[in-house]
């Protein structure tokens, strides 16, 4: 007999299961801003741990044996327990967890752990030399790695694009000049450009080499030429790259002495104390290295505080230790807040000491290298790290300035008023923005053989884009501003075929098609826009069986699908859940599927257990894995989506 239960039968039992999901909401709410709470430092920040691939910690081995520092057998025996437990399943290293092979990656641990001791025949080791070997060997690296290669001796120079150092004195309006790039790539060619110039040889104690890992002895490679780029411009700087090849021993001595000091006194205006050149470890450790090759004793004032900023970045855990890239407290601590603010009642009240410490950091003071571009423009940014004054980024400027908009507007209305300012000042010609710089948008220069990381620039995208137009409408400012517009304009010019929008700084579609369906609804455009219709049915049609939605770094690759991963992951169900509910969709089953997701997998200690890496440095070269994002994605979506529910609203009300 089948027994049918009435309408209002029916009804009734989806209002007990609604209310039990609340319920379970409401618990999980509270479990995990209390475990968010408990990581507060005592100023009022947050900071937790940031990890790329194999290849930082990897590098760090590599930079104690090329100064010859004293060993440290217990240091080196945790970075080595580290690098095993990160080794794919395929016997080389990815670029983030479960992802393919990487030769660069691969060579770079290897090296590490050769030289750390460990012996080639070692089954670790066996089975990383044999994927090396079936890729292609180590010739096949990138050129980051085979100038990691060349410092140790391994390969000869040519095997690596030539980047003279009388690049320093080229004036602005060449093709080619510093104020072009990204500021990362500044950072991190400025001292690579000296040590290119003097080609130095790491000291290596353990006389360790790696002629193992490649198919044709390195000597006898007559075509170092890895990159597969077509066109006009790169067959153009391919043939600059021959030239200069041979042309460079005719440099004058005299220029490139003058330009070395150049580099020299570039990196020490910009050293940021025991934060380092850039905030970021490549950056730092090739400055390292520089003062090193011109003869700086390691007692001289900027070699010492270049070497201290690296050992800043080191984690250390219960047998096993890495290297961050960088440090991210003012982006960990804010988006803390807007978790905290979201969660309400005294979870919010941690908020205001997290804000006065983000005041104190505001940069009002120093022209950084965006200024150039900027005549004009008063500083008014954050920078990502503790400190990096010359190289604050609108992002997380909007991120502050939104969290505190929506705090307390009175008590940091000039903190707002003058990050207003800046991010103005920074919008691009195209109506978006870039993260660090403003019209950075020189794309013949990823056809440079040097620039085979694709990443040379900093142009404008469409996640940062949308942070600072959330900013903006938040503060008040209307669709008929003509920068507002312009910005508008932009995202619908940026959005893809399916619906998506492009995720530059975290995993990718999902984060990028969150970000901006949250600015588009924070200024006013409508829920049944076409634009968002179409955003909203791309997301929904990405939820996976479980509820949840993850997406990992693959689909960086044109080929690969988008919005898809081996699993769902719970900072990108919460971005999808986020963006749902700022497209007015807080009432569909999808969100109440990826809400049950996020109930059902958080852990006892009221945080969510989160391997895979939902960030991203550089596409297709560099992933990262924020700590923090399992613990304040979460609580800020499940808070949302309570705080619409049980005030009977759809409409999201704030920017994020």
């Amino acid at each position: 007999m089948v027994l049918k239960m009435s309408s209002r039968g029916l009804a009734a039992a989806r209002e007990r299961g609604f209310a039990d999901l609340l319920g379970r909401v409401d618990a999980g709410i509270a479990g995990a801003a209390d475990a968010l709470a408990r990581r507060q430092q005592p100023d009022g920040h947050w900071a937790f741990e940031l990890e790329a691939d194999a290849t930082i910690p990897a590098e760090y081995i590599l930079l104690r044996h090329f100064l010859g520092e004293p060993e440290d057998p217990v240091l080196e025996a945790k970075i080595v327990r580290y690098l095993w437990s990160i080794q794919g399943d395929h016997g080389g290293w990815p670029l983030f967890h479960g992802g393919d092979f990487n030769m660069s990656a691969s060579v770079k641990a290897y090296y590490a752990l050769k030289i750390c001791g460990e012996h080639p025949n070692a089954p670790v080791m066996k089975r990383a030399r044999e994927a090396i070997l079936a890729h292609g060997g180590a010739k096949e690296s990138n050129v980051f790695t085979l100038i990691q290669l060349a410092l140790y001796g391994q390969v000869p120079w040519r095997a690596v694009p030539v980047m003279p150092v009388e690049i320093m004195a080229l004036p602005r309006w060449f093709p080619f000049h510093l104020d072009k790039i990204s500021y990362w790539s500044r950072t991190v060619i400025v001292p690579l450009l000296v040590l290119m110039a003097k080609r130095p040889l790491a000291r290596n104690p353990r006389k360790v080499d790696v002629r193992e890992l490649f198919v044709t002895p390195p000597e006898q490679v007559k075509d170092w030429y890895n990159y597969n780029r077509k066109g006009a411009w790169a067959a153009f700087f391919r043939a600059v790259d021959r030239i200069l090849q041979r042309a460079q021993v005719l440099f004058p001595k005299r220029l490139r002495e003058r330009c070395i000091q150049d580099a020299v006194k570039w990196v020490g205006e910009r050293l940021n104390g025991e934060d380092g050149l850039g905030a970021i470890y490549p950056a730092m450790a090739n400055s390292v290295m520089m003062y090193d090759v011109l003869g700086y004793p390691e007692t001289h004032p900027e070699r010492a505080t270049a070497r201290g900023s690296v050992e800043k970045l080191m984690v250390f855990k219960e047998g096993v230790a890495y290297c961050q890239p960088c440090l991210s407290p003012v982006w960990d601590t804010a988006l803390a807040a807007h978790a905290m603010m979201e969660a309400g009642g005294d979870a919010a009240e941690r908020v205001k000491p997290a804000l006065d410490w983000l005041k104190d950091r505001q940069i009002l003071d120093i022209y950084g290298d965006w200024a150039v571009n900027c005549p004009g423009v008063r500083p008014g940014g954050w920078a990502f790290q503790y400190n990096n004054a010359y190289y604050p980024d609108v992002d997380d400027t909007a991120v502050v300035a939104l969290v505190m908009d929506r705090a307390d507007r009175e008590r940091y209305r000039e903190s707002i008023d003058r990050a207003t300012e800046w991010v103005f000042g920074l919008q691009s010609e195209n109506g978006g923005w870039g993260a660090f710089d403003k019209n950075n948008e020189y794309y013949y220069l990823n056809y440079i053989p040097f620039a085979d990381h694709g990443a040379l620039l900093d142009p404008p995208t469409a996640d940062v884009s949308a942070r600072c137009l959330s900013m903006l409408a938040q503060l008040g400012y209307k669709r008929d501003h003509p920068k507002v517009k312009a910005a508008i304009d932009y995202l619908l010019k940026e959005q893809e075929a399916d619906g998506s929008w492009f995720g530059r700084w975290g995993t990718n579609y999902i984060y990028g098609t969150w970000s901006v369906l949250c600015a588009l609804n924070s200024v006013g455009v409508p829920a049944d826009h076409p634009a968002m219709r179409k955003a909203v049915a791309w997301l929904k049609s990405r939820q996976r069986e479980d509820g949840g939605w993850g997406e990992d770094g693959a689909s960086y690759w044109a080929d690969q699908p988008r919005g898809e991963g081996k699993d769902a992951t719970p900072s990108q169900t919460a971005w999808a859940l986020l963006g749902l509910m700022a497209a007015g969709e807080v009432d569909d089953t999808a969100v109440e599927r990826g809400v049950h997701y996020l109930a059902e997998t958080q852990t006892e200690d009221g945080l969510w257990s989160e391997e895979h890496f939902t960030a991203v440095g550089f596409p297709r070269v560099f992933y990262l894995r924020y700590h923090g994002y399992r613990a304040f994605f979460p609580l800020w979506a499940m808070a949302r989506y309570r705080n619409l529910k049980r005030g009977n609203g759809t409409t999201v009300l704030h920017g994020m």
